[in-house]
């Protein structure tokens, strides 16, 4: 055996996954329990922050609600994975490298891309400046500093998907003097069963917080909101939930992407483009037979695990299998002590039942904690995150590249 056949042997196919995210810690984690006895596999997972956050309660966070210090670190050890703390500012597909906080460079020859959306701040004027967002912990306590300093006054919460919707009957559940206002172009619950929906309005209208949809923000000032058709609405503090964007690294890095940044995949989650790069969760555009999936813990999770069992598959020389995932639920919260659970149909339609209530509540909760546990037990017994709704007749057809 010569030099250049022995060096083939020793080195490792190195495994990259950026973003410890929901999708890509579930990447992460899964690939890593599944290779930690192979020395021909080096798993290394990049994130900007030791701390997993768990977005599902962020909104808590921002009425001072502490969460739970959960480190990735701790959760890989003993997996064999590698964990890097930095920024990733720039990636090469062509070279295969990406760049970590500007002096730092890691090769990969298999990249999992896993850095999911942000609140988008560009989309209208004076957001970025004037507005407060979710995009993550130390975001969520400026909030939480800046409604206890006020305790009260007039609290806008611009956008009335389920973070808007979640962020509102907090802060009025909380701040019982505060006047909150939820604005937004739909109506809240609009994707809900009339019940399930009514159920919702009357859980804010018991909370105090006024709604008004069918209503577009289109300027934040210092002190107030400016509504299309001119009305100016005075607020002390504006939360701006009202549409995401995604990191702009995928398209520079030449990765085709669709209208809104998020990396084109074919049916096993890997780059149209570039397919020794799989994307995951919110990064990632994933055509099912419904449609296009759209980014939550419920899919995103899913996402993580399949790109991991394609990316063994494919260094055993099998085929990919095609990722496949019907949704199931949407599970609201309406401050503590409420909250409603609208079950779906596998494209993400309303199935006639839901739940309300204390019922909700717990089952809400229960999905809430349910990621971090689920690590665990995929760090012992990998099979077990194998396992999500596939979608039935939605979803077949989906083995071609897209």
């Amino acid at each position: 055996m010569n030099e250049q056949q022995t060096a083939d042997v020793t080195t490792p196919h190195r495994v990259l996954v950026l973003g410890a995210g929901y999708a890509g810690l579930a990447a992460a984690v899964q690939l890593a329990a599944r290779t930690r006895r192979r020395p021909d596999v080096q798993v290394t997972l990049v994130n900007a922050t030791e701390r997993f956050t768990e977005r599902l309660r962020l909104h808590m966070a921002a009425t001072g609600q502490p969460l739970a210090e959960l480190s990735v670190p701790e959760l890989l050890d003993g997996t064999g994975a590698e964990f890097v703390q930095g920024w990733v500012t720039a990636v090469d597909a062509a070279a295969r490298t990406v760049r970590i906080d500007d002096d730092r460079v890691l090769r990969y020859d298999t990249l999992v891309y896993g850095l999911g959306g942000v609140p988008d701040a560009s989309a209208v004027p004076g957001v970025e400046e004037h507005a407060h967002s979710l995009a993550g912990v130390p975001e969520a306590e400026t909030l939480a500093a800046r409604l206890a300093e006020i305790g009260g006054g007039t609290v806008v919460v611009v956008g009335t998907g389920l973070t808007g919707v979640e962020s509102a009957a907090e802060i009025a559940e909380r701040y019982p003097a505060a006047d909150v206002l939820l604005v937004g172009r739909d109506e809240p619950g609009a994707a809900m069963t009339a019940g399930a929906a009514a159920h919702l309005r009357a859980a804010l209208d018991r909370l105090g917080a006024t709604v008004r949809g069918a209503t577009e923000v289109v300027k934040v000032l210092p002190d107030a909101v400016e509504l299309a058709g001119g009305e100016t609405v005075a607020a002390d503090v504006v939360l701006w939930t009202g549409g995401t964007r995604t990191s702009p690294l995928a398209a520079a890095a030449g990765l085709a992407v669709d209208g809104s940044g998020r990396i084109l995949t074919d049916s096993a989650l890997r780059s149209v483009s570039h397919p020794e790069v799989y994307a995951v969760g919110d990064a990632a555009a994933v055509r099912q037979g419904y449609g296009v999936l759209h980014g939550t813990c419920q899919s995103g999770m899913p996402t993580g695990v399949h790109a991991a069992v394609s990316i063994l598959r494919t260094l055993k020389g099998k085929r990919p299998k095609p990722f496949r995932f019907g949704h199931y639920h949407t599970p609201v919260s309406l401050g503590r002590n409420d909250a409603v659970v609208q079950f779906t149909r596998s494209d993400d339609s309303p199935r006639r039942i839901h739940l309300t209530g204390r019922t909700a509540v717990r089952y809400k909760e229960t999905v809430t904690a349910s990621p971090w546990p689920t690590y665990g037990r995929m760090k012992k017994m990998p099979a077990s995150g194998a396992f999500w709704p596939r979608g039935g007749r939605f979803t077949r057809g989906t083995d071609e590249a897209r």
